[in-house]
């Protein structure tokens, strides 16, 4: 299973409820045998053009596992979902993910270092 990132747009109706199609998105990833390992709200926000006569939507990132033949499948279920207004399922760069860890563990180690001198 290979690591993504699925950003999903929702329309913005949907703010106060959006549970039924977070519930929706999330039924889909289990179905095609994913995993939700992280999953994060970002709320209302203006969108850059508008879509569908909507000016603004509301940002649901998850990052996910998922089988070879998941995001095909994924996309086409969400290319015909009214809660969606857009969504973007891209593939985990490994490399970036394995410095962007190192990086920030070397933070935390040198954070610890400069918290024990009391500095």
């Amino acid at each position: 299973m290979k690591d993504y990132e699925l950003t999903v747009v929702f329309h913005p109706d949907l703010e106060m409820n959006l549970d039924p199609a977070i519930d929706k998105v999330k039924k889909l990833i289990d179905q095609n045998g994913g995993k939700i390992t992280k999953e994060e709200n970002d709320g209302k926000k203006r969108l850059a053009y508008t879509i569908g006569g909507q000016e603004f939507g509301v940002y649901y990132f998850f990052d996910v596992q998922l089988p070879a033949e998941a995001p095909s499948k994924i996309s086409s279920a969400l290319n015909i979902t009214d809660e969606a207004l857009r969504y973007l399922l891209v593939r985990v760069d490994e490399r970036k993910a394995k410095f962007a860890a190192r990086r920030a563990e070397k933070a935390s180690t040198e954070d610890k270092v400069t918290t024990e001198k009391g500095e």
